[in-house]
């Protein structure tokens, strides 16, 4: 008789995701004990814990329940072509799954070409309680500020808008692994990968 999960399953996405049984646990709101016991194929994890062992382990529920994990290679329609557009006089940001055309205030948008961060372009990244604490030291002044900071994994987007004389720093539900995104006002886009859980 065959389970509805297996114990190999849930130990392989645990370490591609990096985490410790106790990270795995404390996202999904078990002891790692529980974990060691999934894992060891000694126990298996109650159905209602599913979709946030899922969102935890960076995938589907179905990928999950049939340990058949399919990395999307067709980059047409994906959040792995995730292109932002700002418009240089509102500064309305428009997010879009590849190349297209937008305007705003009378002006054609282009792609902003994402840049690895520098000494000045930089964000400090941890992970805490389940989320992405995100912090980057810049100015925000009326002049120049990060204007958005988005996070992007292979299927969700969460971009939080920022403005001059807050803080640049956002929590951001840890949804598997993905890339990070800030946009400076003077100086364009930034990217960097979210770093492996611990």
């Amino acid at each position: 008789m065959s389970t509805y999960i297996t114990a190999d399953t849930i130990r392989t996405l645990r370490e591609q995701q990096g985490l410790t049984q106790r990270a795995l646990a404390e996202a999904v709101g078990v002891t790692d004990k529980a974990v060691s016991k999934w894992e060891s194929g000694r126990g298996l994890p109650d159905i209602s814990l599913i979709e946030s062992l899922a969102a935890a382990l960076g995938v589907s529920v179905a990928e999950l329940l049939t340990g058949d994990v399919r990395q999307n290679a067709n980059r047409a329609g994906n959040m792995l072509r995730s292109r932002f557009y700002v418009c240089p006089i509102c500064g309305n940001v428009v997010h879009a799954l590849g190349e297209g055309s937008f305007s705003c205030c009378g002006s054609q948008l282009i792609s902003q070409e994402a840049e690895e961060p520098d000494e000045h372009h930089n964000a400090t990244v941890t992970y805490l309680d389940g989320s992405w604490h995100v912090l980057i030291d810049h100015p925000m002044t009326k002049q120049h500020y990060i204007s958005f900071i988005a996070y992007v994994t292979s299927g969700v987007i969460q971009l939080t808008k920022l403005y001059p004389e807050q803080e640049a720093e956002v929590r951001i539900p840890a949804n598997g692994s993905g890339y990070l995104y800030f946009f400076c006002n003077q100086h364009g886009l930034f990217r960097m990968r979210t770093p492996r859980r611990r």
